[in-house]
């Protein structure tokens, strides 16, 4: 009995319905963790490009400058940085409109800062969903596979004169088999959503932040329409940006 009860001899003696649950569910699982490594990489350099950037940003560096830098950039971009160069772009090209008021400035730059924002959010949370179906679908894929593999086993055993638990017990164990692939896919999917969850969450409130102070600097220089681009505060003084 200890010989028919093993795993593998569990998943091969299966009905087809059931294995095939077993196989739908380890691709699902084995797909999840490669979500999950690849988020856990992408969210760690995100976080730290936009440090980075960041404190560049609050060295004092002339804002023009910092600008054009960051477009010559064609790759290791941060997030943070492409919001910049939006607002820095929208601000530029609506004050060689000699006309345009520093209201509207300021309205243009953030709403270019703010689509960016939106763009960079959907990247950042792209796959995110997985995730969470995967925690959330899995466990009944893996009931719906144990209810047909029970089914499956009393009636096999309705034409049996004599039925004891050694008759009954493999054919339960295999079907409660598919119930602990769906577990062992979901339990990761969860705990891995609501760490990220959390994470972007951090990203989301580091960037609008930074999206709020970067508007204050260009109001306080939306008023010289006119004048050279904006420059940063000396280092000693970015807390007055």
């Amino acid at each position: 009995m200890n010989q028919d009860l093993n795993i593998l001899h569990l998943v091969t003696q299966a009905s087809i319905v059931v294995q095939l649950v077993m196989a739908l569910l380890m691709g699902v699982s084995l797909t999840s963790w490669a979500v999950i490594f690849a988020k856990l990489s992408g969210l760690s350099r995100i976080r730290s490009r936009n440090d980075t950037f960041e404190r560049d940003f609050w060295s004092g560096r002339n804002l023009q400058e910092l600008y054009t830098a960051s477009e010559r950039k064609s790759d290791d971009v941060a997030p943070m940085e492409r919001i910049f160069s939006a607002g820095m772009r929208e601000f530029l090209k609506l004050r060689e409109r000699r006309a345009i008021d520093s209201g509207a400035l300021l309205d243009g730059a953030r709403r270019a800062m703010r689509a960016s924002l939106q763009r960079e959010m959907d990247m950042v949370e792209s796959r995110l969903s997985f995730l969470a179906t995967v925690g959330s679908v899995s466990p009944y894929i893996g009931l719906f596979g144990t209810v047909w593999g029970i089914m499956h086993a009393f009636t096999g055993l309705a034409n049996l004169q004599q039925v004891t638990l050694a008759t009954v017990a493999p054919g339960i164990a295999e079907a409660l088999v598919a119930t602990a692939i769906g577990l062992f896919a979901a339990i990761p999917a969860v705990i891995a959503y609501n760490r990220f969850a959390r994470d972007i969450d951090r990203i989301a409130n580091q960037m609008e932040s930074f999206m709020e102070e970067f508007s204050n600097i260009l109001a306080r220089n939306s008023g010289a329409a006119t004048a050279a681009a904006p420059t940063a505060a000396p280092a000693a003084t970015s807390a007055s940006r």
